[in-house]
Parts: structure tokens; C-alpha cells; sequence
């Protein structure tokens, strides 16, 4: 039996596990603010964009995949499959290079987005092109542009979403040059983490576009004003994604730091300031700033782009606390 026949209509296992992921997104409250997301979510089945994926294991990863002979082994990758969580799709060399991302947080950054009907989106890292269906879904096939640098990922990404019944542009290239062939966008999305928003962005934004990306642990939502500016704040949401490869260069790591704050959250608090300003502020300068600001939340940090340079900074784009993108 094939991977199609656990999938046995609404009253079989996928339907079920289906329906249980969509009502733990639910939960989450990711939907609340837009809820024809839900639908789109009930709509598009993630299991054929997974149709495997790898799981670590000691010493490395195991893939589980939807054509095992073993009928258990199948039956987990599906329950796998729809469960909540990100899931790693290509490795190479012990290294993830893309992973499906985990569905609630998916549709937290979906409804963020804020699209409306009409509206044209570019998505960065196609992955297996999940993200896109459900936009697609929402918006039509001809509105929803995704990208990808590796052509073996965006291969499968064709597949997958002709599989499901969904035509979007799906484009082989460096994200960080955009698509300027199909623009102007409405909304960009990247489902890739950045280390500053590329300059060829901003010019395939149509007035009033609104830009959500990861960075630095958080994502940061732009609107642009013009062709050369946009501004905006980080969301309290953290967020960790797999970097964006090609026309960017690669995050700096923060330099070690042994006076970590005690508690969860507080670390994770300061490692955000920490990696957004790696490089460009000392940790001990910076854990004095943290602690003298309140250990401000990530929506008290925003990121401004103009004139081809961004810059981050906390509580106000023209205060004390300004720190240069690379």
C-alpha cells in the first residue's frame, strides 16, 4: 500500500491527523486574526509536500518517507507529517539545507502578512512548496511567486505543488535579487533567515507593500514607503529558520559571553540583541544597554531601510541606539 492509502477520504487516518493539526493551530491562536487561513490549512494537504522527511538520530539523521514497506513506518510519517512542528526535508553532509517550517508558526507569519484579495506575494525559499499552496490557495495560482537558489529544491517544489493541484511561479535563483520579472509585489515573504533586507527588494514593492522576514531570532515586518524605504518593527514572535543562501553574507556569530541573564526567556531575550548587533556592539556593552533598557522585548526593536542601507535600532530609528546591517 502507498503513501495515498492511508489518506482513505475525511474519515480515514490522514483526514483525522489533518483535522488534529488544524485544531492545534487553532489553539495556538494563530488563526485569530484572519481566519480564512484556517480554511486554506484545511484545504492543502502538507503530506504530499513531505513525502519524506529526516528525523536525528545519534550520530546524524534517519529519513522516514511514505513508500516504506513497513506499514507502521508509514503510519508514522504521516502522523509526522501533520504533527506541529518544523520538519528537516533535505539534508546534505550532516548540514540542513531546507525543512518544512512548523505549521503554526506558518500561520502566524501568513496572517502577519496581512494580504488581501488581489494582492501579489514573492516568497523567499520555496522549500517544498507548502507555504506557497496555501498562499496560492488564498490569492489563485497566478499572484504567488516563490523562489529558491537550489534547482533540486525547487524541482520537487513543482512536483509537490502539481500534485496537490496548485501552479504557482516557482523560480530558481538567489532571493536576495527578488524576481523582477513578475513584480510589483504586494508582499514579500521569507521563509529563510536574513542577516539585513536586500536592497533589490524594495524597488519590486509596490506603494504601501509590506515585507515579513526572519532576523536575528525574530521577524521584523516592514512597510515600504517608497522605492528605496520601509520601516518597521520586530514581532514578539521568535522565530528560527534556516539561512537565506546566495547574494547575502553570512551572519556573524555573537561573541561568547559567560554573564547570560538566568532564566529561558531572559537568555533568549538577550541572545536576540545579541545576534542582531553581532559584531557591532561588545556583549558586556551589550548586556549593560539590556539591562539599563528594561530587557526590552523584541516588538521594542525595529530595523529601517534607505538609501540601499539598514539599520537596526531600539525604541526609535533617530535615538541613541542605532546599529548598522550589514
Amino acid at each position: 500500500m502507498g503513501a495515498d492509502g492511508l489518506e482513505s477520504g475525511p474519515e480515514g487516518l490522514g483526514g483525522r491527523v489533518r483535522d488534529g493539526l488544524v485544531r492545534e493551530i487553532e489553539r495556538s491562536g494563530a488563526f485569530a486574526g484572519d481566519r480564512a487561513w484556517r480554511e486554506a490549512f484545511e484545504a492543502v494537504p502538507r503530506h504530499l509536500f513531505v513525502p519524506y522527511y529526516y528525523v536525528g538520530v545519534a550520530g546524524g539523521f534517519e529519513r522516514v518517507w511514505g513508500e516504506d514497506p513497513d506499514p507502521r513506518a508509514r503510519e508514522d510519517w504521516l502522523r509526522g507529517a501533520y504533527a506541529d512542528t518544523p520538519l528537516a526535508t533535505r539534508v546534505r553532509d550532516g548540514e540542513l539545507l531546507s525543512s518544512s517550517s512548523q505549521p503554526s508558526l506558518m500561520a502566524a507569519m501568513l496572517v502577519e502578512l496581512d494580504v488581501r484579495d488581489g494582492h501579489r506575494v514573492l516568497e523567499i525559499g520555496a522549500g517544498t512548496g507548502y507555504n506557497a499552496a496555501l498562499l496560492a490557495h488564498r490569492l489563485g495560482d497566478v499572484r504567488v511567486t516563490t523562489i529558491d537558489l537550489d534547482v533540486e529544491i525547487t524541482e520537487a517544489a513543482r512536483r509537490h505543488l502539481d500534485r496537490a493541484g496548485y501552479h504557482p511561479a516557482v523560480v530558481t535563483g538567489d532571493g536576495a535579487r527578488g524576481v523582477p520579472e513578475r513584480a510589483p509585489y504586494d508582499r514579500i515573504i521569507a521563509t529563510c533567515t536574513l542577516t539585513t533586507i536586500p536592497p533589490a527588494w524594495l524597488p519590486q514593492c509596490a506603494p504601501g507593500a509590506r515585507i515579513l522576514a526572519p532576523l536575528a531570532t525574530g521577524l521584523i515586518a516592514l512597510r515600504v514607503s517608497g522605492p528605496g524605504h520601509a520601516e518597521g518593527n520586530f514581532l514578539h514572535t521568535p522565530a528560527y529558520f534556516v539561512p537565506l543562501r546566495g547574494g547575502t553574507s553570512p551572519a556573524p556569530e555573537p561573541e561568547p559571553f559567560d554573564g547570560l541573564p538566568r532564566g529561558a526567556r531572559r537568555q533568549d531575550l538577550f541572545r536576540f540583541l545579541l545576534t542582531l548587533t553581532a559584531g557591532r556592539l561588545d556583549p558586556g556593552d551589550a548586556y549593560a544597554l539590556w539591562e539599563r533598557e528594561g530587557r526590552p522585548e523584541r516588538e521594542r526593536y525595529g530595523v529601517t531601510v534607505a538609501d540601499g542601507r539598514a539599520r537596526a535600532w531600539l525604541d526609535d530609528p533617530e535615538g541613541p541606539y542605532v546599529w548598522p546591517l550589514p
